[in-house]
């Protein structure tokens, strides 16, 4: 478990993370999302005393990382790939890491093969592509079997198979019970691999819940049908709570119904249904509503495209 209370760091006058308190519990997968200069990346190297706080405490598994006389037992962390001397080998550089702390050379190769790197061990790292050296750095974390894992942006340049591999070693390893922080800025891939979301802005906690929870609260679900009498079934579902748009011709988006509402009015206006959806927020919608006021480096055309999208669901 990973558990922080009123942290706080700061460089000079610059506050990076402020007084922030979050719990990463074991047994699911911890999303940890934020725009670039949140405080994401400051806030791991404190959970695994690369940055001292400049007040607050940060303790993993009941103890500052310090305080652990086998650290990578504890937790294993992944925050750069290309922390590796480039001249070694993928098999020396891990059996390097592996004798700080007496594990043995048959665990080397056992997380050789988890990674899928058997067959390029012998290879020197220098000559490893983005996503071989992904490979080596989970590796790397996971060799002293740790009950905490922390992963920054491990799918980065993965292709297919590996990201499909990672999705599921993280899914496996906290229904084993262990703790999980994963951060990434790729959406479509944290919605389908955590479970818990906290979300961080100018080193602030925006939101800590379950995904499906900030999903929820930050978004909105639309009911979507198809008739070819919509005006009628318009007219039946008139109410001073229900709001009704029609972006095509034969589709109507509803909202302020449920779905068994919606096909409940229509039946009785005798309107018949070709389709009946319920369109739930997206975790890229939910995280650009946190985040928006949060951003500290924005594009033009993205502060255009904000706008125009605003002005849309006015």
């Amino acid at each position: 478990m990973i558990a922080a209370e009123a942290l706080v760091k700061r460089y000079g006058e610059k506050v990076a993370v402020d007084a922030i308190d979050f719990t990463v519990r074991p047994g699911q997968v911890t999303g940890f999302l934020g725009p670039n200069g949140a405080g994401k990346s400051t806030t791991m190297r404190m959970v695994v005393g690369l940055e001292r706080p400049t007040s607050g405490t940060v303790q993993v598994n009941g103890r500052r990382y310090e305080q652990h006389r086998a650290p990578l037992r504890e937790v294993g962390v992944l925050l750069d790939a290309k922390a590796a001397h480039g001249g070694r080998t993928a098999y020396k550089h891990l059996l390097s890491i592996a004798a700080t702390h007496r594990i043995g050379a048959s665990r080397v190769r056992e997380v050789l093969g988890l990674a899928g790197l058997d067959a390029v061990a012998g290879r020197r790292i220098g000559g490893f592509s983005l996503g071989m050296g992904q490979r080596l750095g989970i590796a790397a974390a996971l060799l002293g079997d740790p009950a905490t894992v922390i992963l920054d942006e491990p799918v980065n340049g993965l292709d297919p198979e590996g990201v499909r591999w990672v999705r599921n070693l993280m899914k496996s390893l906290a229904a084993d019970g262990r703790t999980v922080l994963l951060s990434s800025h790729l959406m479509s891939e944290m919605a389908q691999t955590a479970d818990h979301l906290i979300v961080i802005g100018r080193g602030r906690i925006l939101a800590d819940a379950p995904i499906g929870d900030v999903i929820a609260q930050v978004t909105r679900s639309v009911i979507r049908v198809r008739t070819r009498e919509a005006g009628r079934l318009m007219s039946a579902l008139a109410g001073a709570d229900v709001a009704v748009t029609m972006p095509t011709g034969d589709a109507l988006e509803i909202s302020g119904l449920t779905a068994e509402q919606v096909a409940v009015a229509a039946s009785a206006a005798g309107v018949v249904l070709h389709e009946v959806v319920t369109v739930s927020g997206s975790l890229e919608e939910a995280y650009i509503a946190l985040t928006a006021g949060e951003v500290e480096y924005r594009s033009a055309n993205s502060c255009a495209a904000e706008t125009s999208t605003m002005g849309a669901q006015r």
